[in-house]
């Protein structure tokens, strides 16, 4: 298996862990208050998110940026909780300042949520001569997983809302509260405190 490959399977399996599915929340929480034809909406907001985790990744793997891991970890689930509460309290995606702060969320957050896996890839990456390529492919593969997960969340709301009748406002409100709680629970599991 060459180095690409390895990476970009890294990628994929990091964004995809049942273990660490704080991404997984995240991308949830990003695309409750969208639809299936707001695909470029969502590609763009997961792009963005992509944009900030490579970021902070590769500034913390060449020794730029160090931060406590245990303030990290707690503010993963804080990034995610915010979203969320943005979604409860304005629920419908816009065209105005509801799809841009959506936008900012992903690609500041993206910084955070980049910081959260950096010591384990730095630690990856020491052994290697160059850090573009494995970055570029580890991330490539963080995109991909994170379309997976936007298409199997798309695939159900499309079902349940579309199909099944489910209220569109309210899938988006079950969907982030239940986010919320499962981010908060994180919070409190934290070694921050």
């Amino acid at each position: 298996m060459g180095q690409f490959q390895l990476y970009f399977q890294l990628g994929i399996k990091h964004i995809l862990d049942l273990a660490g599915f704080d991404h997984i929340l995240f991308v949830i929480a990003l695309c409750a208050i969208y639809i299936g034809r707001d695909w470029k909406k969502i590609l763009i907001l997961v792009t963005a998110f992509t944009i900030g985790h490579s970021v902070t990744l590769a500034l913390a793997t060449l020794n730029l940026v160090k931060v406590n891991s245990n303030l990290i970890e707690f503010l993963i689930p804080v990034t995610i909780a915010i979203t969320a509460l943005v979604n409860i309290f304005k629920p419908k995606a816009s065209t105005g300042r509801g799809v841009q702060i959506n936008y900012f969320f992903a690609l500041f957050f993206g910084l955070v949520h980049g910081l959260g896996f950096s010591n384990y890839l730095k630690s990856l990456l020491g052994r290697e001569s160059s850090i573009f390529q494995p970055l570029l492919a580890f991330n490539l593969g963080l995109e991909v997983g994170q379309l997976i997960i936007v298409a199997l969340f798309l695939l159900a709301s499309s079902l349940l809302v579309g199909l099944v009748g489910i209220n569109r406002k309210e899938w988006t409100l079950v969907i982030s509260a239940i986010v919320l709680g499962m981010s908060v629970m994180m919070m409190l599991e934290t070694k921050y405190w």
